[in-house]
């Protein structure tokens, strides 16, 4: 059995200071000069709100909600850069930065649990949920948002509102038999598409929608495949026909099917999508194509990148969240079964 890693706060605590989450590093220390990003900053407190229970974890909290209300613009925007002389860059208001505000926003709002974190957090929701986008990633971490927090609030009407709008925004599966990816090419995050139509169509009921959300996911564990480990798209993406293995592999793809699979587990009980979610994991671990460590055992961060000879050793705030939200839903998928062999041993004896 896998002894997966414990999902350790330590280098996230590292990489942030008393304004939010720095961007980058340089192997293990935090790369100052380059300052921070909102996207970061929303995704930190998604995570920490579901590790509490764990050193740092109000701190960085406390600090990620605050980056993100001195982020947020109005008009449901956010601001996308803050420089190391703490002036916002010239960047333009970004999507995907709303997006995943909205996320830990919304997740904030629904799981933290320190008061001034969970009504701080929903409030700048409030402000924000109208937020509406093109782009299929940005809507899908909006509407993730939203549904965690219709899981606590289920009359919240922004959430409902944003929820069905995203249910119409969100890309299906193609009709090509040979190419049923909605995008010409796997860009980034690729699960969390169908991660999102499937949140999306269980928190509005619709079971056709759920199954569309199934099937596009299962084409993309098939594609995302290599023997019995993931081979994920590199940076540049993957189109039709494109070669397997292709670098550079990066983090974020494990941790966008690790949550998408471990969905769609919590969903049916298919035994599938839990190999899904350990074998994600275990691309961490060296189950992928170089068959090295994504991680770094000593310091507990996530490495930049898979490449052809080895990793990327910057330990930066993206890859290392990535590492650590993965490894807390391996755990979690452990804890699971460990709780079901109990029951199953306790009905198997009662029916002797």
């Amino acid at each position: 059995m896998t002894r997966w890693p414990l999902p350790s706060l330590r280098h996230l605590a590292r990489l942030t200071d008393e304004v939010g989450i720095i961007e980058h590093a340089c192997y293990e220390r935090p790369h100052c000069d380059f300052g921070y990003c909102t996207d970061d900053a929303g995704r930190l407190l998604a995570v920490v709100s579901k590790l509490a229970s764990e050193p740092d974890a109000r701190r960085l909290a406390t600090v990620a909600l605050r980056f993100l209300t001195r982020a947020y613009d109005g008009g449901s925007r956010f601001r996308l850069r803050l420089a190391s002389d703490a002036h916002w860059t010239d960047d333009p208001l970004s999507d995907d930065a709303a997006g995943r505000a909205l996320l830990g926003l919304g997740t904030a709002a629904a799981i933290a649990p320190w008061p001034e974190v969970r009504t701080g957090a929903l409030a700048l929701f409030d402000a924000a949920v109208g937020f509406r986008s093109a782009h299929p990633r940005a809507m899908a971490y909006a509407g993730l948002g939203a549904v965690a927090v219709l899981g606590v609030i289920a009359d919240h009407d922004g959430a409902r509102r944003l929820v069905g709008d995203a249910a119409h925004l969100l890309p299906g599966a193609a009709l090509d038999p040979e190419w049923q990816w909605p995008e010409p090419r796997l860009s980034y995050a690729n699960a969390l598409i169908p991660e999102a139509c499937l949140a999306v169509a269980l928190a509005r009921g619709d079971r056709q929608g759920a199954g569309s959300a199934l099937f596009l996911l299962d084409w993309l564990v098939r594609e995302e495949s290599r023997e019995r480990w993931f081979s994920f798209a590199p940076v540049g993406g993957r189109g039709p026909g494109d070669p397997k293995p292709a670098f550079d592999q990066q983090p974020i793809e494990a941790w966008a099917m690790a949550d998408a699979c471990a969905r769609a587990y919590t969903y049916t009980g298919d035994p599938r999508w839990a190999d899904a979610v350990r074998r994600a994991a275990g691309w961490f671990l060296g189950d992928n194509d170089v068959g090295v460590a994504v991680f770094d055992a000593a310091v507990g961060g996530g490495f930049d990148g898979l490449e052809p000879e080895g990793v990327n050793h910057n330990q930066g705030a993206e890859s290392t969240l990535a590492f650590v939200a993965t490894m807390a839903q391996a755990r979690a998928l452990r804890r699971r079964g460990q709780a079901a062999r109990p029951r199953r041993a306790a009905a198997s004896a009662s029916s002797r």
